[in-house]
């Protein structure tokens, strides 16, 4: 039987490489966004996701049109901030609604059917960046760390109907918009350089992880986390910081020299 994945945030960077990976691996594929992602066999649905209204009235679309869903990929957010003591609350708000609340309308409006149908998959973008946290995003930190939050409690209360709940956490991935806060080759080269495999993810490589989770042989992940950071969390701030160390390791000196 065909699957029907749901992804959000389908025409940004992960989102449009999510739909069209599910969509290139024969699921069919609804996207929801504010602007058509415009991919083949994708059919679009526009929707605000921090609108519950709006949220129900696309996951009702998308059921008529093609008899329920299966998987939801909640990939729609934003990344920005200030910090704390420069935050205001309608700029908490604003963050937390876009990547945390939307999550919880989306998987609200499709979890009754998931649970009469005896199964489903819903996979959240969540971002290492709660883990190893950047300057200046404490709600954007705040609110990827509740969704990692989220998936271990809805695997615990509906992992018994045969639901699984994965959040992907990837560290940078090279999007557009990610792309436009970098400073040339120079802060690329550093990215590479602050992980041990020297790679900066791609959105397609984050969509492969996606596909695996939102499938049904991942449901002994149920309730994890998968961090997709080529290693960065795992390293010693020490082998980043001292040229003299990263020798001895064999590694390159953070110049590139």
């Amino acid at each position: 039987m065909t699957r029907t994945a749901l992804v959000t945030g389908a025409a940004g960077g992960i989102g449009r490489a999510v739909a069209a990976r599910l969509r290139s691996d024969g699921l069919r594929v609804a996207g929801l966004d504010l602007v058509d992602p415009g991919l083949p066999g994708v059919t679009y649905h526009r929707a605000d996701v921090t609108d519950a209204g709006q949220v129900a009235a696309a996951v009702r679309a998308v059921t008529a049109e093609h008899g329920g869903v299966d998987v939801l990929v909640a990939c729609a957010g934003v990344t920005e901030g200030a910090p704390l003591d420069r935050t205001s609350e309608e700029d908490w708000d604003r963050v937390l609604r876009a990547n945390l609340t939307s999550a919880f309308l989306c998987i609200r409006a499709v979890l009754p059917a998931m649970v009469a149908a005896g199964g489903g998959a819903v996979v959240t973008i969540g971002s290492v960046l709660h883990r190893t946290a950047a300057p200046g995003l404490p709600a954007y930190a705040a609110a990827k760390g509740a969704l990692a939050a989220l998936g271990r409690q809805l695997a615990v209360d509906y992992g018994r109907f045969g639901i699984s709940f994965v959040t992907v956490s990837p560290g940078w991935v090279r999007t557009p918009a990610t792309e436009s806060r970098l400073e040339g080759e120079s802060d690329l080269a550093r990215l590479r350089q602050s992980n041990p495999a020297g790679l900066l993810a791609t959105p397609e490589q984050v969509a492969a992880a996606v596909a695996f989770a939102a499938s049904p042989d991942a449901l002994l992940m149920n309730g994890q986390e998968v961090v997709l950071d080529a290693g960065a969390s795992a390293v010693s701030p020490a082998s980043l910081l001292r040229d003299g160390h990263r020798t001895r390791m064999g590694l390159p000196p953070l110049d590139g020299a």
